[in-house]
């Protein structure tokens, strides 16, 4: 009998809910700019369903300390496209 593998659980900064990390989208903010993570420095996620969440803009603007919601909505769109 093959031994299970323990995954990391994370949860998303929007809805609160626990996914294994494999499933979730791993940002981080730099100099107030929103960016895939790098490997260096704070990083959060975000589960894939919701990117499209109201509550989304607001969470962005505040782990990355910036009132641009907007500017974050934008570049999330694009790390989707460019790395998904």
């Amino acid at each position: 009998m093959a031994q299970k593998l323990h995954q990391p659980i994370r949860m998303c900064v929007v809805c609160r809910e626990r996914f294994a990390q494999s499933m979730l989208l791993r940002l981080q903010c730099r100099e107030g700019l929103l960016e895939p993570y790098s490997g260096v420095g704070r990083s959060f996620y975000l589960c894939l369903a919701c990117v499209e969440h109201k509550k989304t803009a607001g969470q962005l603007s505040r782990q990355c300390k910036s009132g641009a919601s907007v500017e974050l909505m934008n570049r999330l769109k694009e790390i989707i496209v460019n790395d998904g």
